[in-house]
Formats: C-alpha cells, structure tokens, sequence
C-alpha cells in the first residue's frame, strides 16, 4: 500500500470500509445485495497481484473467489471463506449508525462486525500483506467472499458448490466463522472455541385445512385450531440429552478449566460456569424446535380453511432421522410439513496437522490459550463446502475482553468487534498460513 499500513493497521480500515457498505439481506433479493462489497473486495485482492473472479448468480448477488499459489504444488489447497452479506438493522434501535464503522469505546462498530466481516478483513489484511512482502504459503490458498449465507447460502456458496466447483479444485480442507474466539476462564487463561461441528437446519412449514365458515357456528375440523395445538407440541417439546464426540471433548475441556467435575449425565451443569456463551452451547446438548411465525385468517367471524406456522429446527450430527421422527409424532395427522430450507449436520475429527497448526497459531500469540472443540448451534457456508468433501471448521481468532457477550453480538443491536482483537487475529491467522 501506498502509505505502507502493516496488516494490523490495515485490518480495522478494511473493516470499517466493509461495514459501511449496506449488503443487508433480508432473504428475498429485496436487499441492496453484495455486488458493491464484492468488487470492493476484488479490487483489493486484484491490488496486490490476485486474479479474483467475480461471479454473480442473480442481479447483485455477487460473490469473490481467487486462488493464491503455494510454495508447494504437490499438497493440497486450503480454502478460507467469509460472507459479505449481513441480516438487516434498524438504525433506531442502536446506540451507532449501524452502517458507519465508527470507533468507539475500543471497538469498531456496525452490522457484521463479528458477523462477519471482521474475519472478511482479517483474511483480507493478512493477504495483501503477505502478497506485497512475497511471502507465499505452504500450499495454495483459495479465498472466498461470499453471498447469501445468511439467508442460507442459495445464491452463494451452494450456487458456487454446484455451478463452479472448478473454482475449489484441490481444496480438502477449509476454514471460515464462528470459531476461534476466546471465553475467559480461571487463571488468566482463556479457553478458543474452535469449530469442528454444526447442527443440521430444518426451517419447516406447518398448514392445515378445514372447513371455512361463519364463526358463531361449530367447526370441528378448524384449521387454526389444529395448527396452534400442533405448533404448543412442537414448542413445548424437550429433547433428550445426545452427547455427540464434539459436544463431549468441549464440555469435559470447560470442565477441566473451570475445576468442575465432568458429569456425563448432567451435561447441563457445566454450563453454568461460562455465562452467556451457555445460550449456544447448550442448544447443542440436543435437538431443538422453535416456533417462529403463525398465520390464518382475514377476519375475525371468518373462520378461514387453511391455516400455517413456520418452525426453527436444529438437529445434531448423527440424530436427524431421530428429529423428524419426533416431528411428524408431534404434528399428528391433520398438519402437514414442507421444507422452507433443509440442509445437513456435519462433523469432522478434531485431530491432524491443520488443527495443530491452528493450536500452535493461537498459542504462539496467547500462552493462556486453551483451544477446545465445539459444535455450532447454527449453521454457516461449511455445509456447502462439505458437500465437495472438505473438512470444515471454523476459525476467525479474537482475543475477547472477558465482559464482552461475544454470542449476543451476532444478529443483536450494538454489534461491534474489539478494534485489539482484530489486530490480534491479524496475527493469529498470519501465523496459521505459515503452519497449515
């Protein structure tokens, strides 16, 4: 760069930069779309030597690819992966603009801070930076920006899965968000959850039909009737505990560094000791159902003949066949399901030579850290990526002030990412390419 900013400078400009730019998506190409974020994005790839293809696959629904060459052609590629789009904000409800990137209070705030285009700069300081020093990785890199994840990734990583998967050629293993991010414990240490599962989706539709009329009159076969008591089912229902091999290792980790006893049967009582974090820790001790929307009716003496409902539903590796067998059980037989977006759990092994070289990145940088496993309660672009036979994790290194409620920030009012945080996975991720 012409005023020679280093990658941990550069990192909060670009990020600032990337916020500012509104690519809201609020799931029905109503949104400004992530075509003007993206050529932001090539242009700063194409700066320092890339060939960056941009690729829309609907008008304004854009996304960035480029493939970096490693010292090494006979390993294979590595992909690191971000998304462009935000979900949207309501500039009355934060304390910031939400499209300004202000510094304020030590962090850098705005809609996808965390969420994510923190790890979209980070990816793109350290490349620039290693780029113009001529430092190339051990292996080729391919980076991704991408469209559409959070509307589930149809016009983004799954269209570029399925249209141009030449564009991954090579690539076996994968990095993108969620993960990596500190959780302060006893002893001034500081526990990095790194990625390594997520829950399946199952984001249903509910209808029912009945017999329409007037309503002073009775109306066995209501519609409404029978939607709101299969939706009370479905809402009150509580799964059993299943311990999947990634909840597992992460809860006896937690345990160990907070001087609890693991107890296999009561899982739950460690969540106890890592505050709000426990939110999304503990919707992957088990399948959830939530219901989300209702709709019937135009009228109130108009009983109607259909009524819906729309759930959230999140399964875990290895227990989707177990998920809907509750769920059909639950509807009974008068209400019916239809997929809004389906798409699978996946797990890898929390083992091998890419998680040491995240390990020792994080450890290098922080001799308090303790990387541990952990399963996503959501979901993100992994799941497209796995379908080309990736392993998938997630890791976007920020080291976190204790009192910040990192998991709060994602889709939450006052988003913001801690400016030394940044800077800090600048470094982390440096390293990590040196090592992967």
């Amino acid at each position: 760069m012409a005023d020679g900013l280093g990658a941990q400078d550069e990192v909060v400009r670009l990020c600032q930069e990337l916020i500012r730019i509104d690519t809201s998506n609020p799931g029905d190409h109503s949104g400004p779309g992530e075509r003007v974020a993206a050529e932001y994005v090539a242009e700063k790839l194409d700066e320092v030597g890339l060939e960056p293809v941009l690729l829309e696959s609907h008008p304004g629904r854009a996304s960035v690819v480029a493939r970096i060459e490693g010292t090494d052609p006979s390993r294979d590629a590595l992909l690191l992966h971000g998304h462009l789009d935000v979900v949207p904000a309501r500039a009355e409800d934060w304390t910031r603009d939400p499209f300004g990137g202000e510094i304020a209070d030590g962090c850098v705030w705005g809609r996808g801070a965390v969420d994510m285009k923190d790890m979209d700069a980070m990816i793109l300081a350290v490349v620039r930076e290693r780029l113009r020093q001529g430092r190339r990785p051990p292996r080729d890199v391919v980076v991704a920006f991408l469209a559409d994840e959070e509307a589930g990734g149809r016009w983004g990583a799954q269209w570029l899965v399925d249209e141009h998967p030449e564009l991954f050629e090579g690539c076996t293993e994968a990095i993108g968000e969620v993960g990596g991010f500190s959780l302060t414990v006893p002893g001034d240490r500081r526990m990095y959850l790194i990625e390594a599962a997520e829950k399946g989706i199952a984001w249903m539709h509910l209808s029912a039909r009945g017999t329409a009329g007037h309503g002073s009159m009775v109306h066995p076969d209501n519609a409404v009737t029978a939607v709101a008591a299969a939706v009370a089912r479905l809402g009150a229902h509580e799964f059993p505990i299943r311990l999947t091999k990634t909840v597992r290792a992460f809860l006896e980790r937690a345990c160990l560094a907070y001087g609890v006893e693991f107890d296999p049967d009561h899982p739950e009582r460690c969540l106890e000791e890592i505050g709000p974090l426990a939110r999304m820790i503990g919707a992957t001790l088990r399948n959830t159902l939530n219901p989300t929307r209702l709709d019937a009716g135009y009228k109130v003496n108009v009983i109607p003949q259909e009524a819906s409902a729309q759930v959230d539903g999140r399964f875990l590796p290895g227990h989707e066949e177990e998920f809907f067998a509750t769920v059909d059980e639950l509807l009974g037989p008068d209400v019916t399901r239809e997929f809004v977006y389906h798409d699978r759990a996946i797990e890898t092994e929390y083992e091998g030579a890419l998680v040491a070289a995240m390990e020792e990145a994080l450890t290098s940088e922080d001799p308090g850290a303790l990387p541990v496993p952990y399963c996503l309660s959501g979901g993100t672009d992994a799941k497209a990526f796995a379908r080309l036979g990736m392993r998938c994790f997630g890791f976007a290194p920020l080291r976190l002030p204790p009192e910040l409620d990192f998991s709060g920030m994602f889709h939450g009012v006052d988003e913001r990412v801690p400016v030394d945080g940044l800077r800090f996975g600048v470094r982390v991720l440096d390293r990590f390419l040196d090592r992967a």
